[in-house]
């Protein structure tokens, strides 16, 4: 059960903030899709502008990761931070960019190994060599 309100289509359609927002998300993603996740920040308009915006800047626009990468990074932080919600839908865009099956395999591999030793390591209280440190 969400915590807060999920805008349809027509409630959004009354309020010209979040009306401009979502007609921008459809244009963006060529889909006529409103995930929950904006549904729910449409309850508060300038959050809604302000997360869109950011989210469009750093996976949407152009950059030196291509957009496959930049879901798996997605995927392995909300893995790390618990986010059932992202995990799902960063894992849907991966898999609409083109990852495989074997790809996501290796990536819940390669998140599962750095837990680990990034717990041991911090259990233990390894000092970081000179050679690791950036100057």
């Amino acid at each position: 059960m969400p915590t807060a309100h999920l805008y349809t289509d027509a409630e959004a359609a009354a309020h010209p903030r979040v009306a401009a927002v979502f007609a921008d998300i459809r244009a963006t993603r060529n889909s006529d899709f409103i995930n929950n996740f904006w549904r729910a920040l449409a309850n508060q308009p300038a959050l809604l502008e302000r997360t869109w915006a950011s989210l469009k800047e750093v996976m949407v626009a152009p950059g030196t990761l291509d957009p496959l990468t930049k879901e798996l990074i997605y995927i392995a932080v909300s893995t790390i931070n618990a986010c059932t919600y992202c995990i799902h839908s960063h894992t849907a865009a991966a898999r609409a960019k083109g990852m495989s099956d074997d790809q996501h395999a290796e990536l819940l591999a390669v998140i599962g190994m750095a837990s680990e030793t990034n717990a041991i390591a911090n259990a233990l209280q390894i000092p970081v060599d000179p050679e690791f440190q950036v100057t």
